[in-house]
């Protein structure tokens, strides 16, 4: 009987590719036959972390195989050690991964450094690129604000996003309290709601040392008036005082939180959220597929959203999220088979079926999809939320100051405001301290 099993298992993969040829439209069948004749048995290396973006393309991959002959193996890593591995292949020139999930703070340090190629060769490309792809439908703002550097597209966006407030409505009805509007809000709220019931605390952020807790922190510097850098002299200005009263405010937000928030990156502030261990969240747009699963989610029912709190600053948002772009350290013939899982992947045919699956929207087709705005109530308020990030731009700030030396500067402020946290140091001192540090990284050639 074995002998008969292999047949039948080719015919049965083969009979599923031509049911799915037939459904998809001529153009995009011609597409995937060209890809098959040119790179069948190749096979590729994802670099993701853990990430909806990540779980909505682990789940689309078969298909992709399927058409394509293209092999796709996942290597998924945490997000700090994702950088460190990233470069330390690139120094060695291992060629180990084709494709990268690249967060936005990294896009400033990952194209100089020759880590993520120049993906408009490939664009330009209309055989590797078709018209179904429509790479003008991606929003301006994550297409031109996160997708490039200096002007460079080394990354195709798929997770925008900006950053709201999720709030528990359940708890908020019961107490009589509003949403925030403002930081003082916010940050009264978090107060009001820490040790109100037995294990709830005010808030759940980013606060792991280094660059998690700098990313926490520039969720609200920008609407206090704090900034790192002068974007236009480069100047340091780590211990203006209104960048060291951010830091304050900040921390005091943190405290607020439970115990073990020091060690929090966005997955374990999104899981004390969802566990129903917090009154609040302040994080990413991207991250919302997890809030609103109800297999990973104990608060799907009683869930409420806010646009960014206004400061005395201004009315701002993030404006940050993920790309997925292509090592340079591959062959050409790698690097089209990369280009290949990318164009099915974040193409506005499969658009649908990736925010379907978990992924966070970033073409203007799908905000604007009758059936996916009825599903994700969300939409309008992560539009407003955007909104607020267009605000920024237009007063000539950028969220991420796209500078190469940014990472650095990011660990180090973020070294430093932990340690404030921690109640080693004082604002003030630990910002005296890191303006010198980050001050030397500048000067650095």
């Amino acid at each position: 009987m074995r002998k008969w099993i292999m047949p039948l298992v080719v015919l049965l993969v083969l009979s599923m590719v031509s049911i799915a040829m037939a459904e998809m439209p001529a153009d995009v069948a011609t597409w995937a036959n060209m890809i098959k004749e040119k790179y069948d048995g190749t096979t590729i290396t994802c670099a993701f972390v853990p990430h909806p973006t990540t779980d909505a393309m682990q789940g689309m991959v078969d298909e992709f195989t399927q058409l394509t002959g293209i092999k796709v193996r996942w290597d998924i890593i945490e997000e700090g050690l994702l950088r460190q591995k990233l470069l330390m292949e690139h120094e060695s020139k291992t060629g180990v991964y084709d494709v990268l999930l690249i967060d936005a703070f990294n896009m400033a340090e990952y194209f100089p450094s020759g880590v993520a190629a120049d993906l408009k060769p490939l664009l330009d490309d209309k055989n590797l690129t078709p018209a179904w792809y429509d790479y003008e439908d991606i929003l301006p703002a994550y297409r031109d604000g996160i997708g490039k550097f200096n002007g460079v597209t080394t990354g195709i966006p798929v997770a925008g996003e900006t950053r709201y407030v999720g709030y528990r409505t359940d708890l908020f009805e019961k107490y009589g309290q509003k949403p925030p509007e403002t930081m003082d809000d916010f940050l009264t709220l978090a107060k009001f709601f820490k040790g109100k019931e037995k294990d709830l605390y005010g808030v759940a952020m980013r606060a792991q040392k280094g660059i998690h807790f700098a990313s926490g922190w520039l969720t609200v510097m920008y609407q206090l008036g704090g900034q790192f850098l002068d974007q236009k002299t480069w100047k340091v200005l780590v211990n203006d005082p209104k960048t060291i009263a951010s830091l304050e405010y900040y921390v005091d937000i943190l405290k607020q939180g439970p115990p073990d928030i020091g060690v929090y990156t966005h997955e374990e502030a999104v899981s004390a959220f969802t566990s129903g261990r917090t009154a609040m969240w302040f994080d990413s747009t991207a991250l919302t597929p997890w809030i609103t699963d109800p297999t990973k989610s104990q608060i799907t029912d009683k869930l409420g959203f806010v646009p960014p709190p206004k400061g005395p600053a201004g009315a701002y948002g993030v404006l940050a999220g993920w790309n997925v772009g292509i090592s340079s350290d591959v062959d050409q013939k790698r690097k089209e088979a990369a280009w290949a899982f990318i164009v099915w992947m974040t193409s506005k045919y499969k658009a649908k079926d990736y925010v379907t699956r978990g992924g966070t929207p970033v073409r203007k087709s799908i905000y604007s999809d009758p059936e996916l705005v009825q599903k994700n109530w969300t939409f309008p308020i992560q539009l407003a939320s955007l909104d607020r990030a267009a605000n920024m731009v237009k007063d000539g700030i950028m969220w991420l100051p796209p500078h190469p030396k940014l990472m650095k500067v990011l660990e180090v402020v973020g070294s430093y405001g932990s340690d404030v946290l921690v109640g080693t140091m004082s604002a003030k001192d630990a910002l005296d301290k890191a303006q010198i540090d980050c001050e030397k990284i500048m000067a650095e050639k």
